[in-house]
């Protein structure tokens, strides 16, 4: 029987990051939400069609098959049985995944995908709506957040550091609005599961943030 993790929260609370330590330390999958969307939308470029035309994403959805592996450490990305990890990582991939994501057969598409991975390996997967929607029936879940305050300026940190010029207040106001849209928006709106165990990294280092989780995960599968 495979063993799952879930880690929801909003953007900028570190559950990457997290979600990977995690995964590397119990020998499990890391499963990347955002480059399966990212193969997705190489799938609607390759088979020529434009963001726009909804209808035809959702008709052409259906006979992508999506998979993560990892070899030799490396995670792959495989789109009906091809690597693409030298092709999802393009803009042109970026923005037809912008636009194909929002489409609801796309996103069911990838649950069903995602769902079927978790059947057959032991995976940590983060998200918006793992816990609630994705994988209901996960050994572990948990809601990690910070305040906007904190991850604005673990944004503003990453950003100088990259020599780019930001303003402190104006990343703390689009958290907080993306925050709003994330929490609002029709299909599957970030919430925290009945069950999932909240955990706020505001004032934890990366190493303790994932410390605690492999303490929560131990305790609710010993």
């Amino acid at each position: 029987m495979s063993k799952s993790i879930a880690i929801d929260g909003p953007a900028g609370a570190g559950k990457s990051t997290i979600a990977k330590m995690v995964a590397k330390e119990l020998g499990f999958i890391y499963v990347d939400t955002g480059a399966m969307y990212r193969a997705m939308a190489l799938y609607m470029i390759k088979n020529g069609i434009d963001p726009s035309e909804s209808e035809k994403i959702s008709a052409t959805c259906q006979s992508a098959d999506i998979t993560i592996k990892y070899e030799d450490g490396v995670q792959v990305v495989y789109l009906n049985g091809e690597n693409v990890n030298g092709q999802i990582r393009t803009e042109a991939v970026g923005n037809m995944a912008s636009a194909s994501s929002v489409n609801g057969d796309v996103r069911k598409k990838l649950v069903e995908l995602q769902q079927k991975l978790a059947q057959t390996t032991d995976v940590v997967m983060d998200g918006r709506d793992i816990g609630t929607v994705v994988l209901p029936g996960a050994d572990l879940k948990v809601y990690l957040t910070a305040s906007s305050k904190v991850r604005a300026d673990r944004r503003y940190k990453e950003l100088v550091a990259k020599g780019v010029d930001c303003d402190f207040d104006a990343i703390e106001k689009d958290i907080i609005d993306r925050d709003y849209r994330d929490m609002h928006r029709e299909i599957s709106p970030l919430k925290q599961a009945e069950d999932a165990i909240l955990v706020d990294s505001s004032d934890m280092t990366i190493e303790q943030v994932a410390g605690k989780i492999l303490e929560l995960y131990k305790n609710v599968t010993e």
